[in-house]
């Protein structure tokens, strides 16, 4: 990635853009403020700037009447933030370091100029200018009294406020005034303040730019290369890497999100791989058990077609039955795992009606009742008050007790007691299985209703069916939105299919 187009920097430009933005506002803000506030002479008025400009310059006047003004007024006088002009009576302008007074400040100077300044007159009696009032002593002299003309205002003729011009007396004589405006001009303070601005405003920028750096964007850009080095491994197959999600920020919660991501792509991949190992233990078990048969039937048939081997009426018709059952079985096989798939694929409609409990053990009882008999085996059935009907289909229904049933008689001892029940379980109703058999060892109950598993071994020792008929129960049960569940030990295994919706629910 190109270093121009990094996140990190266009966010940091940004702040500091910001942030220089703010600091030339305030700079602005704060020196319109001191220009409105007339207070940049710290510890004096603007009128006794005037009266002290004006006694230093008629003092330096009175000691060297061809000094230069303007010079010594720019050294002595260039720190004060605060402007002034001075207007001599031979017509010289000198200003302290702005020309942009207003052009009536200046036009009032030399009105002031040319009209001069009252003197009190001298002597006793009546004043000219005020006949009532007596003639008194002479009063002192204005610069000796600086308390009386100090911060005094006055108004030009459009009404703009003034403070009165402090005069230049050398020998007596007027020599000029010294103009102090009550207000420092913006621009002439934003002029003196720019340096000192531009110096702070850097020094600001370059400390909040680190700061901003370490505190800020330094963490953010860490955690951020962490959970970009978690993508990568994630990417590149390892679906261990987790990001670190501490927190509760935006990062935080992308980390969380990330790591959401990654446990949903390793249950997928886990459920991918477990879908994988089933498909290939189903296609080998799939693959014996068609097997199985068409040897037998292949080993039988070669047999009979052999035209150099005499067989008798009796062994040939008892291969020919061989071939038969196993022809039998290999039907059945084929048809129980189209069942399966169907079932557990979601295919085909379940026909659900009111289905009586009693009508489907009466068909399951005479489905074996010759194998009972022959076995000395008792099928007992009975079904409690309130179990009566369930929401069914009542083909499929059947279908799972049949091969439940089979099963229990299978492994069933002659003597023994296979008993079918029905009971209410709240709105559901749960029909059971159970017979007196050897029972199923611990380590086999888990995988009972797997495809193809056998745990024949564990009970009889006798030989046993295809392995799907309990897979095949387990299916109709689901579909039907209920759960079988076994329990078994020595002489009791007991298969509950539970969930079934009663009648009396709905």
């Amino acid at each position: 990635m190109k270093w121009y187009r990094s996140f990190y920097l266009r966010i940091a430009l940004g702040v500091v853009a910001f942030l220089a933005a703010m600091l030339v506002v305030q700079a602005v803000l704060f020196t319109w403020v001191v220009s409105q506030s007339g207070r940049t002479l710290p510890g004096q008025s603007p009128a006794r700037l005037g009266m002290t400009v004006a006694i230093d310059l008629a003092q330096l006047l009175e000691r060297d009447p061809q000094a230069d003004l303007s010079r010594y007024v720019r050294d002595q006088y260039a720190q004060y933030d605060h402007p002034f002009f001075v207007m001599m009576a031979d017509g010289r302008y000198i200003t302290s370091g702005s020309r942009s007074f207003p052009e009536a400040l200046i036009q009032m100077a030399k009105t002031r100029l040319e009209r001069g300044f009252e003197r009190p007159p001298r002597g006793e009696g009546p004043r000219p200018d005020r006949p009532d009032r007596p003639r008194g002593p002479r009063p002192p002299p204005w610069w000796d009294q600086p308390d009386r003309f100090a911060d005094r205002f006055e108004r030009d003729p459009s009404g703009a406020r003034f403070i009165r011009p402090s005069p230049i007396i050398v020998r007596g004589q007027l020599a000029g005034v010294v103009v102090v405006p009550p207000q420092a001009p913006f621009v002439y303070l934003l002029t003196r303040f720019a340096p000192m601005l531009t110096a702070v405003a850097a020094a600001v920028l370059i400390v909040g730019a680190v700061l901003t750096s370490v505190m800020i964007f330094g963490p953010a850009r860490r955690r951020l290369r962490l959970l970009e080095g978690a993508a990568r491994r994630l990417g590149s197959g390892d679906l261990t890497v987790r990001a670190p999600a501490k927190g509760g920020d935006e990062i935080a919660a992308v980390a969380s999100a990330f790591n959401a991501m990654a446990d949903d792509l390793a249950a997928r991949a886990e459920a991918l791989n477990e879908s994988d190992r089933t498909r290939r233990q189903l296609l080998a078990d799939v693959s014996h058990e068609l097997t199985t048969p068409v040897t037998a039937m292949r080993g039988y048939l070669e047999t009979l077609t052999m035209s150099d081997l005499s067989l008798d009426e009796a062994t040939r018709a008892r291969y020919l039955t061989i071939i038969g059952d196993e022809t039998a079985r290999l039907e059945r096989l084929i048809g129980d795992l189209l069942d399966l798939a169907r079932l557990e694929g979601g295919g085909g409609t379940l026909r659900i009606e009111p289905t009586p409990i009693a009508r489907l053990f009466e068909r399951v009882t005479a489905r074996h009742e010759r194998e009972c008999a022959a076995g000395g085996v008792v099928l007992e059935t009975s079904v409690a008050p309130g179990a009566e009907q369930v929401i069914a289909d009542p083909d499929k229904l059947e279908q799972a007790l049949q091969n439940l049933a089979a099963n229990a008689l299978r492994f069933a001892p002659a003597g023994s007691t296979i008993r079918l029940r029905a009971f209410p379980s709240g709105d559901t109703v749960t029909l059971s299985v159970a017979d007196e058999g050897p029972g199923i060892d611990e380590e086999h109950l888990p995988h009972i209703f797997d495809r193809f598993y056998k745990a024949d071994a564990s009970r009889t020792g006798m030989s046993a069916g295809s392995g799907l008929g309990l897979s095949i129960v387990r299916a109709i049960v689901e579909r039907h939105g209920g759960r079988i569940a076994v329990t078994s030990r020595p002489g009791c295994t007991v298969f509950e299919i539970t969930g079934l919706r009663s009648t009396d629910s709905n």
